[in-house]
């Protein structure tokens, strides 16, 4: 691949639009003009590009490194916070082994001095994502938020929800309620029991980062965040998205969606 060229436009298209290297490398080779390259090729190009400004623009727009999670310090044991709340470890197998679709886990993320905050809801065999707007953290307004995103979902699809102990999910017999929804709740300090949600929240990072006021976001943004980031091919899937696996057939058209996104120039020689 030589810098310049139609493909390498279309790479850039795709980096700016979200994807990392081995997702452009997904999507490219499934377009109706489809081009196989590889993600190692596409490192290459990019690490070779002269040093100045123009590399330092490109090379941003790589997803950003994993940090590594601070453990949460020690403290109170939290699950007195969650009345009748019932433990991960009695879920059914059909959950904890992805068998079927519909089971969900749950989180919030926080902006700038935990003062704003979004939730966050992840298909776990699907990797599906919601996003909750939410003016507060507060258990009711969490169970209110929740419920109503979560009833724009088929029945079928809103099985079960396993949670942290934070006590915003302390009205979950509520949201129960509302929706038909199960909440199970992971052990304390245990964040891989809910490792697909936080590798999710990692992802939503690079457009809802820390530090940021995530109150300014209305539920119609979140849903077009959630759209954009369901729509990226997944190597687990099998490079299939989200939204192909999670919503009704026909629903959602890959090509044209990202048609819109990576630039359709002619790149055949």
């Amino acid at each position: 691949m030589i810098n310049g060229n139609a493909l390498w436009e279309r790479v850039l298209e795709s980096l700016r639009g979200g994807l990392s290297p081995e997702q452009a490398s997904g999507i490219l080779a499934r377009m109706p003009d489809p081009v196989r390259i590889s993600h190692e090729s596409i490192y290459t190009a990019l690490y070779a590009m002269p040093r100045g400004e123009l590399r330092a623009q490109v090379l941003a727009l790589l997803p950003w490194g994993r940090k590594t999670r601070r453990p949460r310090s020690a403290g109170t044991d939290r699950r007195g916070l969650i009345p009748n709340a019932v433990s991960i470890d009695e879920r059914p197998i059909e959950v904890s082994e992805r068998l079927v679709p519909g089971h969900w886990e749950g989180d919030l993320i926080k902006g700038t001095r935990n003062q704003s905050q979004i939730g966050t809801l992840v298909e776990r065999k699907t990797l599906y994502t919601v996003l909750v707007q939410l003016d507060n953290a507060t258990a009711e307004h969490t169970a209110q938020r929740f419920g109503f995103v979560l009833n724009r979902v088929d029945a079928a699809m809103r099985l079960s929800m396993t949670y942290d102990n934070g006590k915003e999910m302390a009205q979950h017999q509520a949201l129960s309620k509302a929706t038909g929804i199960q909440v199970f709740f992971a052990h304390p300090y245990s964040p891989w029991e809910r490792g697909i949600n936080e590798n999710t929240n990692g992802l939503l990072r690079r457009v809802l980062p820390k530090g940021s006021d995530l109150s300014v976001y209305t539920q119609e943004q979140l849903d077009e965040i959630a759209f954009h980031h369901n729509a990226k091919p997944r190597k687990s899937l099998g490079w299939k998205s989200p939204a192909e696996l999670f919503l009704p057939d026909g629903s959602f058209d890959f090509q044209a969606y990202w048609s819109t996104i990576i630039n359709p120039v002619a790149l055949r020689t």
